[in-house]
């Protein structure tokens, strides 16, 4: 093996043929490749390029000039067929012909190799300006390197360029950050292109070097875990590109990938994208953070003479950064999401969701501490999961697009393979379908963001929502990923804490994925065994309306040639059809059993007094091996006479002791008076939350009922001022509110289904809008699931009758348009 260092003794010869042949001999060599070879190219290339510089100076007769390396030559990242970037510096002083003379002989001898070549020939003072007017040549500028002759000339340059690059910075990086996303535009993505330019594309070498010009400024700086390992590995994919091929290119083309792969000793193609995808994901990652970072500083730099401004020449303390709690242990600083200074992660090993599920409900990115902070030091979940995870992970993917840049952050860190472990199959995996868009990993998210626009249609978008996470999650496995998904989804089900019916539902969702689209595109739908085909699949009309939105947003998420009217109208008129073929299984709602023995109790006590009794308790899961019960929230148990105006009131009340409503229960018993009549008792359940950890006093809240019922406490004014003084951050945009009249519903009363996003007083909003109605509500089952509320509510006239048709329809416009508004 001939060493480097002979090699370059090889090129002193300024002609081609020995910088050439060693030149050969070096690129042949198997031994050393990645940055060894590279810069030993490098080394090679100085030492040719020097002794031809020395040789045409002396020619020439000039003296006060340098040779000097820029771009990734002056990095001394010199790839197979890269370019030479030569700035050829001079003092101005010698005679302009022999300063042209210098350059052709230094230029042309590279040429006449069959190099690329930029080049330019300058003084120090014009370099400077043109680096003012041209950014491009200002960030090649920032890695000048001496190669030969006058030293103090580039030592000079150099020194002048980054001290103008850091007076500039405020000026030249948003400049740069707009070059930037003009070229990821153009480029796309490379984590997720199937012929990525290695370069270019969005995460790739370019963006490398953008970060490198940010950190020289001196005002902010990329995170440095896992980047140096990210440029190298795109580096080598590139080196073995140039070899396979023998051209200067850097597109990574199907028809090359396994050759690339094979140079640089991997598997096959797949391997090499995903290796390409996951060092692409890093760059970019890193990228989001440091230009985060930069908006930051310059925020917080044109901030300042204006707040010295407003505190007065006198000066004064400078205002600390207001905190904005967001969940408990969370809170918004400066435009991100970071942890509350009282949070523990090692003690609440549901921080790290719930604090992705606040970021993304605030359309925030989460801080890069917060995140390291939450991988470095939080507990892991037990199995199953506690109540309050499930619902944090159906909080986050209910977000919709804002899901997708905090869940690159937990991701980043290793977050999600800790959460999910099969995730880590499906993690960068390429898809070689052109139809497909994105990598396994990203459709999957993607999917869930395309369902959380559809969770209005469902009546379990929890369900819908992580069904989107999972369907494809058996491609990380050899044979059919449908049928691999189905099992892997049962076990995840289970670990996340579903009960043993959601997670058939999820594993049925994810077998059958497809089975819609390819029936009612491939099938005669006039045939009945194929509508009996599919309804005996899904076996249930919850589950076939789970599976026609899972289906949609499937669709939507593989790419634009995926789903079209045709299709759409097809899968519609398949699932009318399996839809009318399950519609007879339908039960009627089922007659309340008598109340339990508390119940009981209350109810007794309520009738007793002639006003409300309550009782809290936490309610808590059962225990782990490891450890006690995991409190889930808290139950609170309210029994009062009967009478108008219950459910705004009491929904009032929870919210004004910002309680959250995660499920409820209303229904009226009638028990026996002392005259032998019969009176009715209202019975409520409610599982509630702190909204940040404190919870109020059961005869605060009695109190505060009490006098919301006799109408000295004005519940409506109170929430207006409220928020009028706390105004919730706007966060993300939401799907409109759907309500609508439950086709199937009771014999006993008409059933209000209502589909919303969850916010503070949405319950008291439902129910003035029912006492204004004049309909009585018999019972209520509400349902906080992640995000989204899906409430039933069994209403009838004042005679106790179910609502006419026309009537029914009227109040779910009317219900709908009050909570749109």
């Amino acid at each position: 093996m001939t060493s480097a260092d002979e090699l370059t003794g090889q090129a002193d010869d300024p002609g081609p043929s020995g910088y050439a042949a060693a030149r050969l001999r070096l690129l042949q060599e198997k031994a050393q490749p990645g940055p060894p070879r590279r810069s030993a190219l490098a080394r090679l290339t100085d030492a040719w390029t020097s002794a031809l510089f020395t040789s045409a100076a002396e020619a020439a007769g000039v003296r006060g000039a340098a040779l000097v390396a820029v771009g990734g030559y002056g990095r001394g990242e010199l790839s197979p067929r890269s370019d030479l970037d030569l700035l050829l510096l001079h003092d101005g002083k010698a005679d302009p012909g022999a300063i042209a003379s210098l350059a052709d002989r230094v230029w042309y001898p590279v040429w006449d190799l069959g190099l690329d070549l930029d080049h330019s020939v300058r003084t120090p003072g014009e370099a400077r300006k043109t680096a003012g007017d041209d950014l491009k040549v200002q960030l090649g500028l920032l890695d000048a390197r001496h190669v030969a002759g006058d030293l103090g000339l580039t030592t000079g340059l150099r020194t002048s360029v980054l001290a103008d690059w850091r007076n500039q910075a405020p000026k030249r990086l948003p400049e740069l950050y707009e070059l930037c996303q003009e070229r990821a535009e153009r480029q796309g993505e490379l984590q997720f292109l199937l012929e990525p330019d290695i370069k270019e594309a969005r995460g790739g070498l370019r963006d490398t070097t953008a970060l490198r010009a940010v950190a020289a400024s001196w005002l902010a700086d990329a995170p440095r875990a896992g980047l140096d390992g990210a440029r190298r590995r795109l580096l080598d994919a590139r080196d073995a590109l140039h070899l396979v091929t023998g051209r200067a290119t850097d597109r990574l083309a199907l028809q090359e990938q396994d050759q690339v792969a094979a140079e640089l000793g991997l598997l096959d193609a797949d391997v090499l994208l995903r290796e390409v995808y996951e060092a692409a994901r890093t760059v970019s990652y890193a990228g989001d953070v440091t230009w985060r970072e930069v908006n930051r500083v310059l925020r917080a730099r044109s901030a300042r003479p204006r707040l010295r401004a407003l505190l007065g020449a006198g000066g004064g303390r400078t205002a600390a950064a207001e905190r904005t709690p967001l969940a408990e242990g969370v809170v918004e600083l400066e435009g991100e999401v970071v942890l509350a200074r009282t949070a523990r992660p090692e003690r609440d090993p549901v921080l790290p969701l719930r604090a992705a599920a606040a970021a993304a409900q605030a359309g925030l990115p989460i801080s890069l501490h917060a995140v390291r902070r939450l991988a470095g030091g939080t507990r892991p979940l037990p199995a199953p999961w506690p109540a309050e995870a499930r619902e944090q992970l159906v909080t986050l993917l209910g977000a919709g697009e804002s899901t997708v840049p905090v869940w690159e952050a937990l991701e980043a860190e290793g977050l999600i393979t800790g959460l999910l472990p099969d995730w880590e199959r499906v993690r960068c995996r390429p898809q070689r379908n052109p139809v497909h868009t994105w990598t396994v990993d990203r459709h999957l998210v993607e999917t869930a963001v395309r369902a959380s626009s559809l969770t209005r249609r469902v009546s379990r978008p929890d369900l819908l929502l992580v069904a989107a996470l999972l369907h494809d999650i058996g491609k990380g496995w050899p044979g059919d990923h449908s049928v691999a998904g189905e099992v892997i989804a049962r076990d995840v089900a289970a670990r996340i804490g579903f009960d043993h019916a959601d997670a058939e539902v999820l594993a049925t969702l994810v077998r059958h994925h497809l089975l819609l689209v390819e029936t009612a595109t491939r099938r005669d739908l006039d045939d009945p065994a194929t509508v009996s085909t599919v309804a005996d699949a899904v076996k249930s009309t919850a589950t076939l309306e789970l599976l026609h939105a899972l289906t949609e947003a499937d669709a939507l998420a593989t790419g634009p040639a995926a789903w079209s009217s045709w299709r759409a109208s097809l899968v519609d008129d398949l699932t009318g059809r399996v839809a009318a073929v399950l519609a007879g299984e339908a039960p009627d709602e089922p007659e309340p059993g008598a109340p339990g023995a508390e119940h009981e109790r209350l109810a007794v006590e309520a009738l007793r007094t002639g006003g409300p009794v309550l009782a809290l308790h936490a309610r808590t899961e059962e225990p782990q091996e490891d450890g006690a019960p995991e409190p889930v929230g808290v139950e609170l148990l309210i029994a009062l006479p009967d009478r108008p105006g219950v459910l705004p009131a009491v929904a009032g009340v929870l919210a004004l002791h910002r309680l959250t409503v995660r499920a409820a229960d209303l229904r009226a018993v009638e028990l026996p008076t002392e005259l032998g009549r019969e009176a009715a008792v209202l019975l409520l359940t409610w599982r509630v939350a702190a909204e940040y950890g404190s919870l109020p006093q059961a005869v605060r809240l009695r109190a505060d009922l009490v006098r919301a019922l006799d109408g000295s406490l004005d519940v409506r004014a109170r929430l207006a001022e409220r928020e009028a003084a706390y105004p919730r951050r706007r966060g993300i945009q939401a799907p409109p509110p759907r309500v609508k009249v439950a086709p199937t519903g009771s014999r006993l009363a008409t059933v209000i289904e209502v589909r919303a996003q969850d916010a503070p007083g949405l319950l008291y909003r439902i129910g003035r809008a029912l006492e204004t109605a004049a309909v009585a509500v018999r019972s209520a089952h509400v349902s906080t699931l992640g995000a989204n509320a899906v409430d039933a509510f069994y209403v009838t006239d004042q005679d106790g009758q179910p609502l006419p048709a026309d009537a029914a329809a009227g109040l779910a416009r009317e219900l709908e348009a009050e909570l749109r508004g």
